[in-house]
């Protein structure tokens, strides 16, 4: 049983090519000479040829290094986020990323999507966005937002793919408040910042374990900057050390934090189940907060992915309403603050986190139907970052936040739907034949696994030990019987 209503819980390796006169240095930009090119070049209108040298920057491979060091952290190799951040105004200006491998967005990127709904028309008042981007200036992610229809969001505060990023400045901070009252969003409820995913708290090497906490610290910092109450952050990695060492330098980070700002509520997210990923079961949510001082200032956020990857079951609403009566159970409803809506391209139990469009993966639309139609989940911030990666005509990857609006709408539509209706089963069915394909080849990749697991258990087998063998009586001699005395 839910034991009260949320609404009254407390707070509780890019490659640049440079001329060889090149010879700045900076701390980011070591390079290293590959090999010498001819190239032309138009000098004073004129065309000529010169010699020009193709250099690899370490800055790429840093952020690729990175990357890879946050997936190695997090213990989360097959980690897809629909998400990326764009943020990257303050890089090297000498250390340019090639065009073709740019990002780009289809159509006017200020162009408005869908309306937003007012919430007071919907049966139940359930806030669903997505996670947008906030190149440019995090103020930017309010209009991003709205384009889309959106009622909640999340964003990254800075970029995510670096340590240190520039202070908040003064008229960002201005213009964000300006923005939140012109488009009457709470920043308090319903904006839920990401944190970035080179953190990881669980760290046991003290020099790492401080320059990730300085990171999230100053995350924190830049919510109470800018009225944001619930900042999101995914717990980390035990790094091959006992669960419990993990969860207690997680939960101590937590209490340090706690103690260094005043009123945010760090947001734990649940995990799939990979590698030494901490937070995939519910227990570990549960060891976490009753570690940390201040109850109030913390709280959980739901992937729903995450969840069905981890053995969590939500796609029926019998599965639904047991998992959520264990979740109240194990951790307590109350510290549910939000909610990350994503579908599965990986089957239940799989422990993979792979993200899919909402309906078309192996949890379905009736997860989802769920969700939306369950009280205590009302006035929660609940964000998409499901793909909306698709080909352009050029082959080159764009963003089509098209799919979101639409998805919100698709969301929103199921609140008070009956899900034995043939429209509802007609939508069920156009999903489910849109995400078939990515289905049965995800499918078929567990499968495979899984046999090649088995394979592997079966081959280490210990083998019986032969029989020794027996000394004849010619062998028998004093001088065995005084060396097996002095073994």
């Amino acid at each position: 049983m839910v034991r009260q209503s949320l609404r009254n819980a407390k707070p509780a390796t890019t490659t640049t090519t440079t001329t060889t006169t090149t010879t700045a240095k900076t701390a980011v930009t070591a390079v290293k000479v590959d090999k010498t090119v001819s190239a032309k070049v138009a000098v004073n209108g004129r065309v000529k040829t010169e010699k020009v040298e193709t250099k690899k920057t370490t800055v790429s491979k840093r952020k690729a290094a990175s990357t890879d060091a946050a997936a190695a952290d997090h213990g989360d190799p097959d980690h897809v986020c629909a998400v990326k951040d764009e943020d990257d105004d303050d890089v090297d200006e000498k250390v340019k990323k090639p065009a073709a491998k740019k990002r780009k967005t289809k159509g006017d990127d200020n162009m408005p999507l869908a309306a937003r709904t007012a919430v007071t028309s919907l049966k139940r008042a359930m806030f669903i966005g997505a996670h947008v981007s906030g190149a440019g200036g995090v103020q930017n992610s309010i209009q991003n937002a709205a384009n889309i229809g959106a009622n909640s969001f999340a964003v990254f505060l800075k970029s995510q793919r670096k340590w240190q990023s520039p202070p908040l400045a003064a008229d960002t901070k201005k213009e964000f408040h300006a923005l939140l009252k012109q488009h009457g969003y709470d920043a308090a409820q319903h904006i839920l910042p990401h944190g970035s995913y080179l953190v990881n708290l669980a760290q046991a090497d003290q020099a790492k374990a401080d320059q990730a906490y300085d990171n999230f610290l100053d995350d924190l910092k830049r919510c109470e900057a800018l009225g944001i109450q619930l900042y999101n952050f995914h717990p980390g990695s035990t790094g091959g050390a006992p669960m419990d060492a993990a969860v207690s330098r997680i939960a101590a980070q937590l209490n340090r934090s706690h103690k260094a700002t005043k009123s945010v509520i760090t947001v734990i997210e649940n995990m799939c189940g990979s590698g030494n990923v901490v937070g995939s079961r519910f227990e570990e949510l549960r060891d976490i907060i009753s570690l940390v001082d201040d109850k109030s200032r913390v709280g959980v956020c739901i992937d729903t992915c995450h969840a069905f990857a981890a053995g969590y079951d939500l796609s029926s609403p019998k599965a639904f309403a047991e998992t959520m009566a264990h979740f109240d159970d194990i951790v307590g409803i109350e510290y549910l603050k939000a909610f990350h809506l994503n579908d599965s391209k990986a089957p239940f139990g799989s422990h993979r986190d792979l993200h899919a469009n909402i309906g078309t993966g192996f949890l379905g639309l009736r997860a989802f139907h769920n969700i939306m139609n369950h009280a205590p989940f009302e006035n929660l911030p609940m964000v998409l970052e499901t793909p909306i990666d698709e080909k352009g005509p050029d082959g080159k990857s764009v963003e089509n936040r098209q799919i979101w609006a639409d998805e919100i709408k698709l969301l929103e539509s199921l609140i008070g739907m009956d899900a034995d209706t043939p429209e509802f089963a007609a939508k069920e069915a156009e999903l489910q034949a849109r995400g078939a394909a990515e289905r049965d080849k995800i499918q078929d990749q567990v499968d495979k696994k899984a046999e090649k697991d088995a394979k592997k258990g079966s081959k280490a087998k210990p083998k019986a030990k032969a029989a020794p063998k027996k000394r004849t009586k010619k062998e028998e001699t004093d001088d065995d019987d005084d060396d097996e005395d002095s073994d």
